[in-house]
């Protein structure tokens, strides 16, 4: 009894009110119809009770709806931003490649010059492999004896001296550099002439030996490859005299060289299609080293 006389109750009090908002409704339909009078004062005493319930139950809903016109723009937003980000990574992705471009026309502009400096006939290849090891510096390029790469043939970039080609498969070529410890290359210094060897360091770095004795080295000086060892060609560049060790009383004077070639940024290189005559007097008395019928200075098929 007591349950249903509460449910009873609740019933009748919302009645009560929806009934009241009805008439307050009507009476102000009607104030507004007869040109506006004052309401009765049981009508302004519900309508004061009325206002602070409205203003509760106002709140939250204003608050969802605010919450949700935030959540609609945040969505927005996210949206601009990823379209942004494509638009973004677009613009890099196309400033790549004209980057690309413009270093790839430089390097053109510098394979026709070379082409124009030595008269031997030379072949671009691109480095697809680095050995890094502090025993043995090496590369490997794209090139091999289909394309006419012997063994003994040196490889140069448009910076200067890179190594030699030691050894050959169908279509690859591995080449020592001049920074292997193995290196051992006719050096002479383009200001006075004076003749020494570059050494390899194994690290980035050439050594060069030379008679102290009557021999102007200076810090600064230019080193060439001299061709009197019948590796190299003449006039290779090799590198620049960094440092200069004490004169002492020994006969022999070492020199630090920085190379001309950045190593560390090694791209492309050129190996030239002709052996010196050492090198062509060494491999030709190995037996099975060339192909039959294979010349030493012209590219095969």
């Amino acid at each position: 009894m007591g349950e249903t006389r509460r449910r009873f109750s609740t019933f009748l009090v919302v009645a009560g009110i929806v009934a009241a908002t009805v008439v307050v409704m009507v009476l102000d339909r009607r104030a507004s119809l007869d040109g506006g009078r004052d309401l009765p004062a049981w009508v302004g005493a519900v309508m004061d009770v009325a206002a602070p319930v409205q203003k509760a139950v106002a709140v939250p809903i204003e608050a969802i709806r605010d919450a949700f016109s935030r959540y609609v723009a945040l969505v927005d937003t996210k949206t601009e931003n990823e379209q942004l980000k494509a638009q973004v990574y677009a613009l890099e992705e196309a400033n790549l490649q004209l980057r690309e471009a413009l270093v790839a026309s430089g390097r053109l502009q510098r394979i026709a010059e070379m082409r124009e400096r030595y008269e031997i006939p030379m072949l671009p290849a691109e480095l697809v492999g680095v050995d890094g090891s502090p025993w043995f510096r090496s590369v490997l390029v794209d090139r091999g004896r289909v394309h006419g790469i012997r063994s003994g043939m040196p490889v140069i970039s448009e910076q200067g001296l890179v190594g030699l080609v030691t050894a050959t498969s169908s279509r690859t070529a591995k080449a020592t550099v001049v920074l292997d410890r193995q290196t051992a290359i006719d050096g002479v210094v383009q200001r006075s002439r004076a003749r020494g060897i570059v050494r390899g360091k194994g690290a980035s770095e050439l050594g060069f030996e030379f008679v102290a004795r009557g021999s102007d080295v200076q810090v600064g000086d230019q080193v060439l490859t001299s061709g009197l060892d019948g590796v190299y060609p003449k006039g290779l560049q090799i590198g620049t005299i960094r440092e200069m060790s004490a004169p002492g009383a020994r006969l022999l004077q070492e020199a630090t060289i920085e190379p001309s070639v950045d190593f560390g940024r090694l791209e492309q290189v050129f190996i030239m299609l002709r052996r010196g005559p050492t090198m062509d007097l060494l491999y030709s008395t190995r037996v099975g080293d060339e192909e039959p019928g294979a010349g030493a200075g012209e590219p095969g098929s």
